[in-house]
């Protein structure tokens, strides 16, 4: 996962917040807000956002890379749901069921063929 990519993505979000800055600086407009507030306001809410932006693409990239590295090494792909941890964000999580219920049906429609032949 590029960086690029992944900003791509947030770009709703980083739209938004650039809005929600502009309403916030036009309504202090009125008021005689020194000059280093109303700097300090967008730039303290972009500097949160940036950290928290920066801190998720690092997590879901050491989740996807590590996914990845496991991957490439071993044999009997179907096994990576018994190798990898469940992550701490939702897509990750959801991506992990997805994966283990890929297994599940495997697993089922493997016997159910297996079980099969010893009938026949």
């Amino acid at each position: 996962m590029s960086f690029r990519s992944f900003i791509k993505d947030k770009i709703l979000l980083t739209v938004l917040i650039i809005f929600a800055i502009a309403t916030i600086e036009i309504f202090l407009i009125p008021y005689k807000f020194t000059l280093f507030i109303k700097l300090y306001i967008p730039i303290a809410i972009l500097f949160m956002y940036f950290i928290g932006i920066v801190a998720e693409y690092f997590n879901k990239r050491n989740f996807y890379n590590n996914i990845l590295g496991i991957l490439n090494q071993l044999d009997e792909k179907y096994l990576i749901t018994e190798i990898i941890k469940t992550p701490d964000f939702a897509e990750g999580k959801i991506l992990k069921e997805i994966l283990e219920d890929i297994d599940k049906s495997m697993i089922e429609n493997v016997n159910k063929y297996k079980y099969m032949r010893r009938r026949l």
